[in-house]
């Protein structure tokens, strides 16, 4: 999942942007109201973390301008200003959810997994695949009830592809999601951790679909018989 954080505060970006990285989530980081909408038009985001005191342009403005102009992320206001004034206000103005400062990380994350849930719809859960299921809170992959030991960057890779579970999850997004905070790294790494996935998973009835040139789709295996 892909989020964009709009935090002027750049000790507490950056803390979140490693902390939200390590469960998982792709994060992009903008300090200025100025640059939040021209970020969610050139990159699809599942949701946006949106601070109200901004410099360049503040929350409120930020939301009513985004709202004004039919964009529908989700998103979750995070300040500092914790009233019922405020948090009244802001969901008037088309926030989804309001998190005051100081928070748990736990909270937060809980909260955008549930945001995220909601605007995609329970049709279509992005968390399982089959019977290969991603359990949020312990961060674990299970198949029924038997957890799958997988390494963080196994991990890292599967995670990206549960949650775009039938859909192209290209070979440049996994490098980005497993990689990123090393350079240099050759797209050959992903080939290799999606052939130990495809180990991991070769009992189950889900199976690892390469698309030539496209990327990866994680999916149910057919039914055979």
């Amino acid at each position: 999942m892909r989020l964009l954080l709009a935090e002027d505060e750049s000790e507490l970006a950056a803390w979140l942007v490693r902390a939200l990285r390590q469960g998982g989530f792709q994060v992009d980081w903008v300090d200025d109201g100025r640059f939040v909408r021209r970020s969610l038009q050139a990159t699809r985001y599942d949701a946006l973390i949106l601070d109200l005191g901004l410099p360049g342009r503040d929350g409120h403005a930020v939301l009513e301008e985004l709202r004004e102009r039919g964009l529908q992320v989700p998103v979750l206001v995070l300040t500092a200003r914790d009233s019922l004034i405020e948090r009244v206000s802001s969901l008037h103005q088309g926030a989804d959810d309001f998190l005051a400062k100081p928070f748990e990380l736990a909270e937060l994350e809980a909260r955008l997994l549930a945001l995220i849930r909601r605007a995609r719809g329970s049709e279509h859960p992005r968390l399982a695949c089959g019977p290969l299921a991603y359990d949020t809170g312990s961060r674990e992959f299970r198949i029924g009830a038997q957890t799958l030991a997988l390494t963080p960057r196994e991990h890292a890779a599967l995670l990206a592809l549960i949650q775009r579970s039938g859909e192209v999850v290209s070979k440049q997004e996994i490098l980005e999601r497993v990689f990123s905070d090393e350079q240099d790294v050759h797209p050959a790494a992903v080939e290799v951790l999606v052939h130990r996935l495809r180990k991991r998973l070769a009992e189950a009835p889900v199976q690892i679909t390469t698309l030539r040139g496209l990327g990866y789709v994680l999916q149910p295996a057919p039914a055979h018989g």
